[in-house]
């Protein structure tokens, strides 16, 4: 199966960034080189379907071997990991779209034809959503797309921020309202060759400062008259968004997965020569560290199961989510608590993948509205 020979193949660039953990834990931000390398392993073809010369298949079938995809990736590279996960997330909207009304397939087979060309020709995509104020929910944007007068064209005006990948991805998926409407819309924003210095429509507000997910380029943007394009299927794509958040929360949840899988493994190790003479307070903690990266799993491999299986997979996806956030952060801090002092040094990586966990919860969708959807999800019969 093609899936398994670009894991295959990932498992070989994630042992290569392994071996320069040191240096890549310090990093704030992103190489070109090892985006080149991930797309040589084939990862490019996650955003194609299998007409398309790609691997995609759909979100049922697609989600558990993309999600060990970035679960292999991040066993090397957290951040790097994150940004990939963006790229099938964005491009599986298209795919999980549907087919259109009968006046539009013209045109959005001939969008199609373009969004996936440009995969075909190796531009990485990603997606810059995020507005200050709006607690992640892309329904309350307040960016505002103008019509240039050239069907599909627009100009967006707005600020936006927790853009991964800046730099990196050439296409970014964004929403905006279209001036004249009241619901917010599908754009795209073609990054790849801007100069952030406003003098293209695009100012970078403020570098990615963030204590975990560091080296991600989750930079915020100003934008003044953008060029954009809309989606060839106005109004249709906000609900292939929903569609596609349970291969986005898999996907995000799998970096987590692999932090934490690391940090036991980092620690065993380190413990291995004093485990005998553990004081009872850290054999308890050990214990408990153990049994939440236990949980963890068996919460990753539900998510994995129910969308696979169709049923509840959006319930599942936000829970297990949630859940292995929670989880995550209170193993980290077991596991630093057994290794002692040694784990507050920044040679060790305990103290950084503490805080790279901690960014599941606020990640797409952040706490507030992550419980707002698990409180509204738990009434659904």
């Amino acid at each position: 199966m093609q899936t398994d020979q670009i894991i295959a193949d990932l498992q070989q660039v994630a042992a290569k960034f392994a071996g320069q953990r040191t240096e890549r834990l310090a990093r704030t931000h992103l190489e070109r080189a090892d985006f080149d390398l991930l797309a040589q392993a084939g990862f490019l073809k996650t955003g194609l379907a299998a007409k398309d010369g790609g691997v995609w298949r759909d979100v049922p079938r697609s989600t558990r071997p993309y999600a060990e995809m970035i679960r292999t990736i991040a066993m090397g590279d957290p951040s790097v990991a994150l940004v990939a996960a963006m790229h099938p997330c964005v491009l599986a909207i298209w795919y999980a779209a549907g087919e259109p009304p009968a006046e539009l397939t013209g045109a959005w087979r001939a969008q199609c034809d373009w969004v996936f060309g440009t995969v075909k020709n190796g531009a990485w995509w990603g997606t810059v959503t995020s507005e200050p104020g709006s607690g992640g929910d892309i329904m309350k944007t307040r960016a505002v797309a103008k019509p240039t007068g050239d069907a599909g064209r627009y100009l967006i005006s707005g600020e936006k921020h927790f853009g991964s990948g800046a730099g990196i991805s050439k296409y970014m998926f964004t929403t905006a309202i279209a001036m004249g409407e009241s619901i917010p819309d599908v754009f795209i924003l073609g990054v790849g060759d801007a100069k952030w210095d406003g003098t293209q429509g695009i100012t970078l507000a403020a570098e990615w400062d963030g204590h975990g997910m560091s080296a991600t380029q989750s930079h915020a943007f100003t934008f003044n008259d953008f060029p954009a394009i809309r989606n060839a299927w106005p109004g249709a794509m906000m609900g292939s968004v929903a569609s596609a958040t349970q291969l986005g929360g898999c996907l995000f949840t799998a970096v987590i997965v692999a932090v934490v899988e690391q940090a036991l493994t980092y620690a065993r190790k380190k413990l291995a020569a004093k485990s005998g003479d553990m004081r009872p307070y850290e054999r308890v903690e050990w214990v408990r560290a153990e049994n939440e990266g236990w949980l963890i799993r068996q919460a990753y491999d539900g998510m994995l199961n129910a969308v696979e299986n169709g049923a509840g997979g959006i319930a599942a996806t936000a829970r297990g989510k949630a859940t292995v956030a929670e989880l995550a952060e209170t193993c980290l801090g077991r596991i630093s608590r057994v290794v002692g002092g040694a784990s507050f040094s920044r040679a060790s990586p305990l103290g950084r993948w503490a805080q790279d966990v901690r960014a599941l919860g606020f990640l797409r969708p952040p706490w507030g509205l992550a419980y707002d959807q698990l409180f509204g999800l738990s009434w659904v019969k």
